[in-house]
């Protein structure tokens, strides 16, 4: 009895944050997306961190298409240094019908799946920002490791539009070809 009292007390507090009325409007994305041209390595550039990625570095978030149509995720990063381990998280995206292919849920444990918008995607697919309703997490991401600065500060700026606090923004350290140790 007691074990199903906690499992329940556990899930009441997991999903009531999921069920409450949110006061933020909807993330806006952008109208379609190429899934196959998506695929591939994204560097972070910049975000408003989700706790296991607080102290990234060398972040990479990698996409590519499943048999079934979800798109297999593997987020990879070093916690704290260059020199520290890889660490590796693997999420499923499910693309939500009827967005584009622009919002999907990101399943990191079962049955809950992150909200994932793509809200900016230039036209040549080099940069990327991806973010929620909620305002509590946002993703800078880039083909490649580095942005200019004037780059870097038009893509903060849009993050600006979207309704972030920009001064929570951290920048990924990434460093390429990783420190071999």
């Amino acid at each position: 009895m007691r074990t199903s009292r906690i499992t329940l007390i556990t899930l009441a507090l997991v999903t009531m944050p999921l069920l409450g009325c949110s006061t933020n409007a909807p993330m806006p994305h952008v109208a379609q997306v190429d899934l196959p041209r998506y695929m591939g390595a994204w560097y972070v550039i910049a975000t408003i961190p989700s706790f296991p990625e607080r102290h990234a570095y060398n972040a990479v978030e990698s996409y590519a298409m499943r048999p079934d149509g979800k798109i297999q995720t593997t987020f990879r990063y070093r916690n704290g240094s260059f020199g520290a381990p890889v660490k590796t998280m693997h999420p499923v995206g499910t693309v939500q019908p009827g967005t584009g292919q622009a919002v999907w849920g990101e399943q990191f444990v079962w049955p809950i799946q992150a909200e994932y918008v793509i809200a900016y995607l230039d036209s040549s697919y080099r940069t990327v920002i991806v973010g929620r309703s909620k305002r509590d997490y946002v993703w800078i991401m880039a083909r490649s490791p580095t942005l200019a600065p004037q780059e870097y500060a038009q893509l903060v700026q849009k993050v600006a539009s979207l309704g972030y606090d920009t001064s929570k923004l951290r920048e990924v350290p990434q460093q390429w070809p990783e420190p071999t140790p």
